[in-house]
């Protein structure tokens, strides 16, 4: 399909955040973003609760997209969407919508992975600061913890995942345990900047290889809470960040350090929501003269999920003519 200006339309409803964007071949002309407060008072997503917003929000946040854009749908040449992974409730949205769309106005429709999107922020933009095919994605989530061997824009090879909970997860829930509300990784970020990380020492996995572990991280931390007296976390919070942080962060350093050693391969994209944490943007910055390892992180609006993403894969398979079909369903799990 030949086309000079390719316009698409992406959405993607994958877990809590219902986002919408329009790229002009690889420019974002909008992209909006709307989380849902509501599962904050429970301490993480409720699948069920997130569904019905989406189903509540994505009209008007297409509509606002477009509006943004300054677009109008005969403009549109294709729609992407997240297809996985998800929570299949918050995927079935953003599919059903999708396909409706593509199919009322007659246009090509593209299935998305949402991990591979994360790893193809870094694109957005014409960013000058791109790495160079082959390299390797440390993708870390709420949801989500890997090393991946990019070769190119569509081929992708996972090195190594993690074998129970996530980075993210595993603030969220040490957050919850020092009563933070739900996502917690933000606001410990934000007390471990006047903490200090040597004052705690808490477990790290011992994981062969280039796999992840964090259950055990969580549960050390769980009954180090738990053996302390009544006001010990209002006393201590900043360092129990700080030292918190600092152990999830090394696990994550020390594994990009062993791929690099094992691929030979210096260039790495650090992508996912916990890619927003500026303690792990400043360590990566370091291993550059130390290891001589080039570390590529997206912008902060382009690190946690949103529809850019979704849109800048969605243009690299357009101009492949690799495009999905009707009948492509949700999937909760979506291989790399």
């Amino acid at each position: 399909m030949m086309i000079n200006d390719v316009n698409i339309l992406a959405i993607e409803t994958s877990c809590d955040d219902t986002s919408v964007a329009i790229l002009k071949n690889k420019k974002v002309l909008s992209n909006v973003v709307s989380s849902q407060k509501i599962h904050e008072i429970y301490g993480g997503v409720v699948p069920e609760l997130a569904s019905r917003e989406h189903d509540r929000l994505i009209i008007p946040v297409i509509k606002k997209a477009i509006y943004d854009a300054d677009v109008n749908l005969n403009d549109i040449h294709a729609i992407a969407y997240t297809r996985g992974p998800g929570l299949l409730g918050s995927l079935l949205v953003g599919t059903s919508f999708a396909k409706s769309l593509a199919l009322s106005l007659g246009l090509p429709l593209i299935e998305i992975n949402h991990m591979q999107a994360h790893i193809l922020s870094i694109f957005i933009d014409d960013n000058p600061e791109q790495p160079k095919f082959p390299f390797i994605a440390l993708t870390v989530s709420g949801g989500h913890t890997q090393l991946v061997l990019v070769k190119s824009f569509t081929d992708f090879v996972e090195l190594g995942t993690t074998l129970d909970d996530a980075a993210g997860e595993a603030f969220d829930k040490s957050g919850k345990l020092m009563n933070l509300n739900y996502p917690a990784g933000p606001k410990i970020d934000e007390l471990a900047l006047n903490g200090n990380f040597k004052k705690f020492k808490f477990s790290k996995p011992k994981v062969n290889g280039l796999n992840f572990s964090f259950s055990g991280l969580k549960t050390n931390f769980k009954n180090f809470i738990s053996k302390q007296p009544a006001d010990f976390i209002e006393n201590n919070l900043h360092d129990l960040c700080a030292s918190l942080q600092y152990t999830i962060v090394t696990i994550l350093i020390d594994k990009i350090i062993n791929a690099n050693k094992i691929h030979n391969i210096n260039d790495f994209v650090v992508c996912g929501g916990v890619s927003a944490n500026s303690f792990l943007r400043k360590t990566l910055k370091d291993l550059d003269h130390k290891y001589n390892i080039k570390t590529y992180v997206p912008k902060i609006n382009y690190s946690t999920d949103n529809a850019a993403m979704i849109g800048i894969n969605g243009y690299f398979k357009f101009i492949n003519s690799n495009f999905g079909k009707l009948s492509d369903y949700s999937v909760s799990k979506y291989n790399i």
